[in-house]
């Protein structure tokens, strides 16, 4: 029987949650004992506040803590954040779900679902999230908004939005340099320089890695360089110009069945060992500015511009796809502050657009391991998003504030076939809408409660519509059309601190049509397509809380994280209510952590998942699993020196990290999953210079 939890229920506990309330004074943001200069606190503090003024659900990850063991990939960064499902296929992709967002995705595929920017700046485009630059030892923090919350970026994906902030001259040191080194052949180097000159800074940074990997056939690497420039011409003009540079290269196991994650699962998938699929990636650029105008003590003005080129070349499979991307991206954004009838008024006015530059396509090759054959299939696909939003804060009376706003969202996508002769060609041109009501009330400076109802929108990606087409004489090369994936979603949740702790809690239920998921296109064929109506519900809940504390002895503290997440059809006429398969729907993650003043400290964590269906029949289930895990290290009081040894799955659990679902495996224990990482090992040393 499905596990349902009803609005009553949640605001029952919500409001167990708040009786237990003490008026303690606020804190913005407990960061634990991290160490870290005057310029990260101040930009840590002025993140925390603005996330704290959204009515709805958000996560603010800071780096430094993560720092203080192994970062390997994204799913390092988003660890420990309630609301939020990031698990490694064994290298940078990863499988991220935010509110059932992109369930339908392989880990190492384009992202869905979630809208995702370098410094405020797009990096999502009509094709979805490329995962190539996300290199973490560059961020100073991220900032995840759930849902509807990510409005006010133009984020209007049912998962919200996620903003990676990079080091700036202002955060950084003027000499970092950072070495990780553990299992199966894993390395991680970093150097850095950040300072100020006057009215200029900079911060540039080189990284590179390499690991052998898990399973058999999975060693990979990584190398790239990542730099931005800001000058202040006067207190009402400043510009930042930013790079992003990166090369990946990762060999391809493949995904296991069930038994033999639980008997072997360092093997390789044989099909992909035989084929020797990889993916090398020639090199991902990103350049972007962000210029901001100070109009006056209320008024601001921010332009930003971007060019990505991110071109793949996929081994995969039977066939060598030489894939072009290219995207151009443009943002303004106006913010006021104003008094309306005696009452403060905040409005934000923005606009963005992304659009595929022409030479978007791709050529399709037979290939036998790296000789590669005759021309296939040739095809191209072009696409757009433009978004125009304007929104309001409004406070009624104090501390009760009114949120409002409106989007409306302009797609363009064309697919065409251009070899063989014989390929067709879909051009679907689509407004829709995006509105947004939005409460939140300061109870007390350490108490707040909101509300949110929203709308949200996700069109097809226009590759999609031609991977989804049903085959023509044996070939795929008549595109076909799909609609905007939408919901309708109310939020309700709390926020504060108490005598437990800093915690936070979040209820939300989404009406979904047209959901982006494999439906059986035509008889004996199964593809991305929108499928009947679903619902997704879910609570997430995070709990940060201080234990026992003695001056000069030191303090034991424990942060929780769970994610309850129930996604289902709506009477669908071939599997009625079924659950959704990809992630779990118990997510529970945990770290207890002990720290000496001296600077050093140690903790043992766990994470937990429940069973994942694999299939939408609900034929066959990934088990359920419990890891087991520990840090210690030391920070020097002189914030120079840090040092740290992460112990992974100190059990060496056998489980599935993924999931990537099916339409109907009719029990069968078929191949749908990559399996976690065993037992590792991993130090770390890194000394900065200030």
């Amino acid at each position: 029987m499905r596990s349902v939890f009803s609005p009553s229920s949640c605001l029952g506990l919500l409001a167990a949650f708040v009786a237990a309330q003490p008026a303690l004074a606020a804190s913005s943001v407990e960061l634990g004992q991290v160490l870290i200069t005057d310029e990260e606190q101040n930009d840590l503090t002025a993140a925390s506040e603005r996330l704290r003024e959204v009515p709805g659900a958000s996560n603010l990850v800071d780096m430094q803590s993560v720092g203080q063991g192994r970062v390997a990939s994204n799913q390092d960064v988003l660890a420990y954040q309630p609301g939020v499902f990031a698990q490694s296929a064994g290298n940078d992709g990863i499988k991220l779900s935010i509110r059932g967002s992109g369930i339908n995705r392989a880990p190492g595929a384009h992202g869905s679902g979630v809208y995702t920017m370098f410094d405020g700046l797009p990096l999502t485009g009509p094709g979805g999230t490329p995962y190539e630059l996300f290199e973490p030892l560059w961020l100073s923090r991220a900032e995840v908004l759930r849902g509807a919350n990510g409005f006010d970026q133009g984020a209007l994906a049912l998962g919200g939005a996620i903003n990676y902030v990079t080091h700036t001259g202002y955060d950084a040191a003027p000499l970092q340099v950072r070495y990780e080194v553990g299992s199966r052949g894993y390395q991680h180097r970093h150097i850095s320089s950040g300072q100020v000159l006057d009215n200029l800074d900079y911060y540039v940074a080189l990284t590179d890695s390499e690991y052998d990997g898990y399973q058999a056939h999975s060693s990979g690497s990584a190398k790239g360089i990542a730099a931005n420039v800001g000058y202040r011409f006067n207190p009402n003009l400043e510009t930042r110009f930013y790079l992003r540079y990166r090369e990946t290269e990762n060999e391809l196991a493949g995904r296991l069945t069930k038994d033999q994650i639980k008997h072997h699962p360092r093997a390789a998938n044989p099909a992909y060992l035989a084929r020797d699929d990889s993916r090398p990636q020639p090199g991902s650029t990103w350049v972007g500015n962000k210029t901001t105008f100070y109009l006056d003590d209320d008024a601001r003005l921010e332009a930003g511009l971007v060019y990505h080129d991110y071109p793949m070349d996929l081994r995969e499979g039977p066939m060598r796809l030489k894939v072009a991307y290219t995207d151009v991206s443009g943002t303004l954004n106006y913010f006021r502050r104003d008094t309306l009838l005696g009452h403060e008024s905040k409005t934000t006015i923005g606009w963005r657009t992304t659009k595929h530059l022409p030479n978007s396509g791709a050529s399709q090759f037979t290939r036998d391991g790296d000789v590669f054959g005759a021309r296939t299939r040739d095809f191209t696909y072009q696409g757009s998003d433009t978004v125009l939003h304007v929104g309001n804060d409004l406070e009624l009376v104090p501390d009760l504030w009114l949120t409002t706003g409106l989007a409306m969202i302009y797609t363009r996508r064309e697919s065409a076939v251009t070899y063989p002769a014989e390929g067709g060609k879909v051009s679907m041109h689509d407004w829709d809408y995006a509105p947004r009501l939005g409460l939140r009330y300061d109870i007390r400076p350490d108490l707040q409660v909101y509300g949110n109802l929203s709308r949200s929108v996700e069109p097809p990606h226009p590759w999609s519509l031609i991977w989804s087409a049903p085959s023509t004489a044996g070939k795929q090369i008549q595109p076909i059309e799909m609609q905007n994936q939408t919901a309708t979603t109310l939020e309700l949740g709390a926020r504060g601190d108490s005598a437990l702790g800093r915690w936070d809690l979040a209820w939300y239920y989404s009406q979904v049509r047209h959901e982006l998921l494999a439906v059986e296109v035509v008889p004996n064929f199964t593809s991305e397509f929108n499928a009947s109506a679903t619902v997704h519900q879910g609570v997430e809940a995070g709990l940060d809380s201080t234990l026992w504390e003695s001056a000069g002895t030191g303090k034991l503290s424990l942060r929780q994280a769970y994610t309850f997440s129930d996604f289902h059809y709506r009477d669908d006429d071939k599997f009625g209510d079924n659950r959704l398969p990809g992630i779990p729907m118990h997510y529970y993650q945990a770290e207890l952590r002990y720290d000496w003043p001296s600077g050093f400290y140690a903790g043992v964590n766990t994470q937990m998942a429940s069973k994942v269906q694999v299939d939408y029949a609900n034929s066959y289930h990934a088990d359920e699993y419990a890891l087991l895990g520990a840090r210690l290290g030391w920070n020097s009081p002189k914030h120079d020196w840090q040092t740290w040894l992460d112990l992974r799955n100190l059990t060496n659990k056998r489980y599935a990290a993924t999931v990537t679902p099916t339409y109907n495996d009719a029990g069968k224990d078929n191949a749908r999953s990559t399996p976690g990482e065993g037992f590792g090992v991993y130090a770390g040393v890194s000394y900065s210079f200030r």
